[in-house]
């Protein structure tokens, strides 16, 4: 009998091995509590075990190139980037932190929404453009962050770079706002999706406007780096934000590594996209902009063939 319960035991314990083995382990990779990225990515997840098969988290990082690097190092097995941050790290150029160091793994699944460039300046600061940041104290994201390189680009296109600002604070928004709200800062740029609790918190605390992007210098900024698009901040998005405010945007993508597994990408595909009315109820950055069609358009590495195998499957055109 006690042999028999041991060989019982042995075979529950397999079971229960297999069955963990089944239920991959997915962590996403996302960005600041205050930003989109971690809502997000916190819906996502509960997407994935909710529908089973899988088990997943989402992790509060530091952004787009922190994930990039986490997911060549295996830190992370998924994460919502910027689409040119992406595109950077595929081809080692573009950011310090991946010249000469190309990641041919980086492998896209779907494009989600366009990271709109906020350029926040507080209405006493006397800033009425771009090229008024010139003097200025400037937060122009964390050190090698994709929000620091739009910054630099966005103040090219202008004629001006960072050793133009009286002060480069090379700072996360967080920080940032904090040294809006203090006046030690005039001006702030921000990559993220409409309605970021961080923009709507400074809004309501500190008397801000927006500062567009927009006319010649926008289409010289989308001509050079094709992976920009023109986008328009909605009148009333924020407290303050009484009219429309021309602007332009990155793209936010789910991307991983040709690690993961076909079948592990596959389900992940299939418990996320296959109800895109559950998908765009997690924020309304999605809800506003998401669509099957758009997913596949911009991407700025292969797709995973876990995910061609899904969209094929939801009729769109891929390879």
């Amino acid at each position: 009998m006690k042999k028999m319960f041991t060989l019982s035991a042995l075979a529950l314990a397999a079971s229960a091995t297999m069955a963990l083995a089944q239920n991959a382990f997915v962590t996403i990779g996302s960005g600041s509590t205050t930003g989109v990225y971690f809502p997000v990515a916190t819906g996502m997840a509960k997407m994935m075990n909710d529908a089973g098969g899988l088990r997943a988290n989402a992790r509060s990082t530091g952004g787009s190139v922190f994930n990039m690097n986490g997911i060549k190092s295996g830190e992370l097995d998924m994460a919502i980037v910027q689409n040119d941050v992406a595109y950077y790290a595929y081809k080692g150029t573009g950011i310090e932190a991946f010249k000469g160091k190309a990641d041919a793994k980086v492998r896209s699944m779907a494009v989600l929404y366009p990271e709109v460039l906020h350029v926040v300046v507080r209405r006493d600061s006397g800033i009425n453009t771009i090229a008024d940041l010139k003097g200025k104290r400037v937060v122009t994201g964390d050190l090698g962050s994709g929000t620091e390189q739009t910054a630099l680009q966005v103040l090219e296109a202008y004629g001006l770079e960072f050793k133009d600002l009286g002060q480069q604070l090379r700072i996360s928004p967080t920080q940032g706002i904090t040294l809006m709200q203090d006046k030690r800062a005039d001006a702030l740029f921000y990559t993220v999706g409409v309605g970021a609790s961080a923009i709507a918190q400074i809004a309501q605390t500190t008397d801000v406007k927006l500062i567009p992007v927009s006319g010649n210098q926008a289409a010289a900024l989308i001509k050079k780096y094709p992976f920009y698009v023109r986008y328009n901040i909605p009148a009333r998005s924020y407290k303050g934000v009484g009219a429309t405010v021309p602007g332009v945007a990155v793209q936010a993508t789910l991307v991983t590594s040709s690690s993961l597994s076909e079948d592990t990408v596959y389900k992940t595909m299939k418990a996320i996209f296959s109800d895109e009315k559950a998908l765009k109820a997690i924020h309304p950055a999605l809800n506003t902009n998401y669509s099957d069609a758009k997913a596949v358009k911009g991407l700025p590495a292969p797709l995973h063939p876990g995910a061609v195998k899904f969209w094929k499957e939801q009729g769109q055109n891929v390879k």
